[in-house]
């Protein structure tokens, strides 16, 4: 009887732990999409018809954290 309730108890706490292990299908993360390659209207003659030039990449400037803004994240 012991034998029975104990083999029943290890089944049930392993299909619990292949649920919980399992991995999740069709939650893939988000991949970084590429940038789109220039159209072939874009060619060296259709530039030199058109000569307007893009403007320049602003320059990136990392935002630090506030003391303030650290505490609230450290507390969520």
């Amino acid at each position: 009887m012991a034998d029975l309730v104990k083999e029943l108890i290890s089944g049930v706490v392993d299909s619990v732990l292949k649920e919980i292990l399992k991995k999740t299908t069709g939650r893939a993360t988000s991949k970084r999409k590429k940038r789109k390659t220039s159209s072939s209207s874009t060619t060296t003659a259709a530039r030199k018809a058109n000569p307007v030039k893009p403007k320049p990449a602003r320059k990136q400037v990392s935002k630090r954290r506030t003391a303030a803004g650290r505490s609230r994240q450290r507390r969520s």
